[in-house]
């Protein structure tokens, strides 16, 4: 489960940095056009990164609820990527959008670590 967890705690990193760098560099249009919808993308998002990042510590340490809380917050991180790779197929932003598939690929594997653990 040493995977799911470095790979948790790195995709919610990721998260805060893709949004405290869209925010810093002005990259988010829907601040002016769509500011209701916006603000609740971010607070899931950073529900998400918080969610992610403390299962994924966690796991970590082998406390006995984490894979349960794991799961849910995997959950969560798939329907963040998928919101986001949609969102960059809408622009015609292809590499944004197969690092989004890459990352929902990734969580599938992390998944079925956590998943498939023989315990000890």
């Amino acid at each position: 489960m040493r995977f799911a967890g470095i790979y948790g705690i790195l995709v919610g990193a990721v998260i805060l940095f893709q949004w405290a760098f869209f925010l810093l560099t002005a990259r988010v249009p829907e601040l002016e056009s769509a500011p209701f919808e916006i603000i609740s993308q971010l607070a899931a998002e950073f529900m998400t990164a918080t969610v992610i990042v403390f299962s994924s510590i966690a796991i970590l340490n082998k406390r006995p609820w984490s894979r349960t809380a794991y799961l849910l917050a995997s959950g969560m991180v798939i329907y963040s990527v998928v919101d986001n790779a949609g969102y960059f197929i809408q622009l015609h932003e292809w590499p944004m959008a197969i690092i989004f598939s890459l990352l929902l690929l990734l969580t599938v594997v992390s998944i079925g670590k956590v998943i498939h653990v023989t315990e000890a």
